[in-house]
């Protein structure tokens, strides 16, 4: 990804980015929800994959072990002949890894959008998560700052960025279906599952 995507004419999937706080996760759950498609966010996949928490991989195998174990899991929901109308929330620093920016400007019938948001909005957001777990790298602002700019770049490549700080989720989920063709607003299935970790997506890193 090199810079902004051409928007997919008729994209089967969407694909949600962006810093912790920014969203994903609600925002995708109620958009597959409207749309009635699937619904999987990356770090309870990469959950199920390990048969331990993300805080746990961290822990016991550290961040570059996560990192490789969310890449692949990404990149199987991307491979030809995978579920087909989908959602997927993205962890923050998914696109740290160059094989998923790869992947992501690759599919074709892939919209990527980039929740966007001041850093200290989506800061706020996670230490005001009452049902979530203590996140100690919230208190270390400078860092957090540094991942921030660092990633920034990478979500701007997104084919669709919105605003979130000064909109509901569903009022997110309106803008980003104004954008969708009609055909694509109203492909609603039965069978739709929903794959999302617990809430506070317990120890989950920047």
């Amino acid at each position: 990804m090199n810079g902004p995507a051409l928007f997919p004419a008729n994209p089967s999937r969407i694909v949600l980015t962006g810093f912790m706080g920014a969203g994903k996760t609600t925002v995708g759950a109620l958009l597959a929800e409207r749309l009635g498609w699937d619904f999987f966010d990356s770090d309870f996949l990469v959950e199920a994959r390990a048969a331990m928490t993300v805080a746990d991989i961290f822990e016991k195998r550290g961040e570059a072990a996560f990192r490789e174990l969310e890449a692949e899991v990404v990149r199987e929901a991307g491979e030809p002949g995978s579920e087909e109308q989908f959602v997927l929330a993205l962890g923050g620093g998914a696109l740290e890894m160059a094989s998923t920016r790869d992947l992501l400007a690759s599919l074709t019938d892939t919209l990527v959008v980039f929740l966007d948001a001041p850093l200290e909005t989506m800061i706020a957001r996670c230490a005001a998560h009452e049902e979530g777990p203590v996140r100690p790298v919230l208190a270390d602002r400078v860092r957090l700052a540094e991942r921030w700019s660092q990633r920034l770049p990478w979500y701007r490549q997104a084919h669709l960025t919105v605003e979130t700080s000064e909109f509901s989720p569903e009022a997110v989920v309106d803008r980003i279906l104004q954008r969708l063709e009609p055909g694509i607003r109203n492909s609603r299935r039965q069978d739709v599952r929903v794959s999302i970790g617990a809430p506070g997506k317990p120890g989950l890193p920047a």
